[in-house]
């Protein structure tokens, strides 16, 4: 799951991904429906998106046991 990809761009560069879940995930889709190019290309632009939805949860997440983990107690001082 983690073995580098390479892919072909319109420009004819090639460009090494590192397979992920997401990746691959999509590639499946592609597979199952036989989709067209520009499909295909959505598909691509929507795996940025998706990791940057998975940060966004992992940050908020990480936010919220920051702050409740610095709750301290009160204590009364004579």
């Amino acid at each position: 799951m983690s073995q580098p990809d390479t892919n072909t761009q319109t420009s004819g560069a090639r460009v090494e991904d590192e397979r992920c879940l997401c990746r691959e995930a999509l590639d499946q889709l592609r597979e199952f429906l036989g989709v067209s190019p520009t499909v295909r290309q959505h598909l691509t632009n929507s795996r940025l998106e998706f990791l940057k939805a998975i940060r966004a949860v992992i940050d908020e997440r990480i936010e919220h046991m920051s702050s409740t983990a610095q709750r301290g107690t009160s204590v009364v001082v004579e």
